[in-house]
C-alpha cells in the first residue's frame, strides 16, 4: 500500500536484473543481434496466427458437436498439430526474450563477473541439450515418411518445429556464452553492448 506522498513501486525493480540485461534481446530497444530480433518477431508473429487458427479449429469442433451433433475429425487433427509448433515456437521466442521462469535469487547477489560465470555455465547447458534435441529432430526427420490420418499432412511439417526452434535456441545461447565471456574479459563492456 502506498501513501499519497509516495509513489507506487516499479515492479521493473523486482522483476529486471542489470546483470541480465546486456544478454537479452529486446526489439523495441534495439538490442541483440538483427537476426535475432527479426526472428525473434516473426515468432511472435506466427505465434499470433497460430493461436487465432488454433482457437477457430477447436471452436468449430464444439460448435459442430453441440450444434450439427456432428464431430468434425479434421479440427481435432488440426488442433494438435497447430498446438506442437505452439509449443516449440512458444518456447524459442520466450527464449529469446529471456521469458522462462528462473529462480534468480543467488545471481542477482553476484558480482558480475560470477553471474557472467553462472549464465556462462547456464548457457553451455542449454546449447549442449538443445544440440541433443535438433540431432535427435533430424533423425526422427529422417526416418518419418508417414503422414497424419485425416489430413495427409506429412509427419516432417510437424517435426520440422522441433529442428527448427532447437536450432535457434542454440544459436542464441551460443552468442550469449560468447557474450558472458567477453563480459567477464571487460565487465565494462556491458554499457557499450552493440545491437545492429
Amino acid at each position: 500500500m502506498t501513501t499519497p506522498n509516495q509513489p507506487p513501486a516499479d515492479p521493473g525493480v523486482y522483476l529486471d536484473d542489470p546483470n541480465r540485461e546486456p544478454l537479452e534481446i529486446d526489439t523495441e530497444q534495439r538490442r541483440g543481434p538483427v537476426a535475432f530480433r527479426w526472428l525473434t518477431l516473426a515468432m511472435e508473429h506466427l505465434i499470433a496466427t497460430i493461436l487465432v487458427a488454433l482457437i477457430v479449429s477447436v471452436s468449430a469442433n464444439v460448435l459442430g458437436r453441440s450444434v450439427f451433433n456432428h464431430s468434425l475429425p479434421w479440427a481435432d487433427e488440426l488442433a494438435r498439430m497447430l498446438f506442437i509448433w505452439l509449443i516449440f515456437v512458444g518456447a524459442a521466442a520466450a527464449f529469446a526474450r529471456y521469458e522462462h521462469i528462473a529462480v534468480d535469487l543467488l545471481v542477482r547477489r553476484l558480482k558480475p563477473r560470477a553471474a557472467y560465470s553462472l549464465f556462462l555455465l547456464q548457457h553451455l547447458i542449454i546449447a549442449a541439450l538443445m544440440s541433443i534435441m535438433v540431432w535427435g529432430g533430424y533423425l526422427v526427420m529422417s526416418r518419418s515418411t508417414g503422414r497424419t490420418a485425416i489430413l495427409g499432412v506429412p509427419w516432417n511439417l510437424i517435426n520440422v518445429s522441433l529442428v527448427f526452434c532447437s536450432l535457434f535456441i542454440v544459436t542464441v545461447a551460443l552468442w550469449r556464452a560468447w557474450l558472458c565471456l567477453r563480459l567477464m574479459r571487460q565487465p565494462g563492456a556491458a554499457a557499450r553492448q552493440p545491437g545492429d
